[in-house]
């Protein structure tokens, strides 16, 4: 799946049901060493869900998960450890808490104070915007200041692969534009390996190395970006015509 690049994470067959809702049906897919995988497709396709099933925070009713090749069965507050960070859409932070403090709790299982300081240094010099306002309550950042402090508490963790959760959404076309820029450099600079769930499809075309489009919680299309530019998938399962 990866021309050649050692798998890191993989789902095999994952199948979620809330109640008598199927969200995931027999869905097979995964993110190798270095790359950057996107998830597409409508709203209520899958997408979130897959990212929230390998955490724990969707329920399995069958199928596997694995990282680096071993069945992942951690529990949800222990994953992190292993080298896996999710950054859920919303941009989920401690708004009564500083921007220093919102990311110090990425890494609360670190006792190591020395390399907490190194870490909290090159997140900072990754967001420079969060080294400024550092002493801030995050209540008073914008929108874009928001989510490049919650991906930079992901990276806290310094997870070997990182989960995003529409990661611009609700963004000026200009902060979307430098998410982006981030999202690139974050790979290439940290060879951290990136899966993100983004509507917006022409940026995410642009930087990804692979692209899965879910369509009523199954997998349409598993390619490259110009495989997906190439067919008529995108179409198909946003116009509702997808078989």
């Amino acid at each position: 799946m990866t021309d050649g690049n050692k798998m890191l994470l993989e789902l095999e067959d994952i199948s979620v049901h809330y109640g008598g809702v199927v969200a995931l049906d027999s869905v097979s897919l995964g993110v190798g060493e270095g790359e950057i995988v996107a998830l597409m497709g409508p709203n209520g396709a899958g997408k979130s869900t897959v990212l929230k099933s390998i955490f724990g925070l969707a329920p399995v009713a069958s199928g596997r998960i694995y990282w680096r090749e071993l069945p992942l069965e951690a529990a949800s507050h222990e994953i992190v450890k292993l080298g896996l960070a999710f950054v859920p859409q919303g941009r989920r932070v401690f708004t009564q808490l500083t921007i220093e403090e919102n990311l110090e709790l990425g890494c609360l299982y670190l006792k190591d104070k020395a390399e907490k300081r190194l870490r909290l240094e090159e997140v900072m010099e990754l967001f420079p915007v969060l080294y400024e306002k550092r002493r801030e309550k995050a209540r008073a950042m914008s929108g874009g200041e928001q989510q490049m402090l919650a991906i930079g508490r992901g990276l806290m963790a310094n997870p070997t692969t990182l989960l995003l959760d529409e990661p611009t959404l609700g963004l000026s076309p200009i902060i979307v534009k430098e998410m982006f820029a981030k999202i690139v450099e974050i790979n290439e600079t940290r060879n951290t390996s990136i899966m993100v769930v983004e509507h917006n499809i022409r940026s995410i075309l642009d930087v990804a190395s692979r692209v899965y489009v879910l369509d009523k919680g199954k997998i349409a299309h598993d390619g490259t970006p110009s495989s997906v530019e190439e067919s008529d998938i995108l179409a198909k399962v946003f116009l509702g015509t997808a078989e």
